[in-house]
């Protein structure tokens, strides 16, 4: 055989290996959930918030960390769009393709996105001390916001950086601002993946548990308030998987569950969006 068939072979032979890993993998994590967490699974759990005693076995669900969750989600989402934007904008428009300085930024985002979530909850609580504020819903939203910043400029910058540079040479021949550029045309052209990079975000700080362990603490009460505690589901499948009570772990697969439903949806949003959105795209 052919050496650079037989070196073809191979490496399919690794990809459909590393894929099969994966596939087996999320199914087996998906069907533990399902097979210990249906079970569990009622109207109360996601229409009530703990009861007294919930924790011990008694009635109740998991309403507050559900709302809590898409709370805090929502608000870290929004605060890292209002930087992230900009700065994609900024590495795609204002700054040159191969910029050393453009090659910086993205190599210390790449460094950000790399560090684990709970060293941004141990800045996130060293801020909260510095200003005095207690564990509450704004300290899990700057938590929250400065983990997925880097990954929502990265992913929207790869998004932005597949857009033809012939559109944006024509649109300067025709007297266009660079800001005029950036808002009519490469945000238009881009605008899926911005939609994907803010969902992918969204979905990576709902899941999260250690940035928010000590910033946003934890209630058994439905609050908006910023300046008070908030539930978030990874925190309250910890807390139940913690207990010695059979029931309330079997609510934390629960909890597991309808976590896994959330990012199930975002995902399925992402795709939807994209495809929606992707006619606006010059080819």
């Amino acid at each position: 055989m052919d050496l650079r068939k037989a070196e073809e072979k191979f490496f399919q032979g690794l990809m459909i290996l590393a894929f099969m890993i994966i596939f087996v993998s999320l199914l087996l994590i998906l069907v533990d959930i399902v097979v210990k967490g249906l079970p569990a699974m009622n109207l109360a759990m996601v229409t009530q918030a703990p009861k007294g005693g919930y924790y011990l076995g008694k009635e109740g669900g998991v309403l507050n960390a559900i709302v809590g969750s898409l709370t805090l989600a929502g608000g870290a989402t929004v605060i890292a769009l209002l930087l992230a934007l900009p700065v994609a904008l900024y590495l795609n428009v204002y700054l040159k393709k191969g910029s050393s300085v453009a090659t910086f930024i993205r190599f210390s985002l790449d460094v950000l996105w790399g560090v684990p979530s709970i060293v941004y909850g141990a800045f996130g609580f060293t801020i909260m001390l510095f200003f005095g504020l207690r564990a509450s819903l704004l300290g899990g939203i700057i938590a929250v916001a400065l983990l997925i910043f880097p990954i929502m400029i990265r992913a929207m910058d790869e998004s932005l950086k597949m857009i033809p540079q012939e559109l944006l040479e024509t649109s300067y021949s025709l007297g266009s601002t660079r800001l005029e550029i950036s808002l009519k045309v490469i945000v238009r052209q881009g605008l899926s993946g911005i939609l994907t990079a803010i969902l992918i975000a969204f979905g990576r700080g709902i899941g999260d548990a250690a940035s928010v362990l000590f910033t946003a603490g934890f209630s058994d009460y439905i609050s908006f308030n910023l300046l008070r505690p908030v539930a978030t589901l990874p925190l309250a499948i910890f807390f139940q998987l913690g207990t010695p009570f059979p029931e309330v772990r079997s609510r934390a697969y629960a909890s597991s569950l309808i976590l896994t439903v959330i990012i199930i949806v975002i995902s399925v949003a992402t795709r939807l969006l994209t495809k929606k959105f992707r006619h606006y795209v010059i080819k």
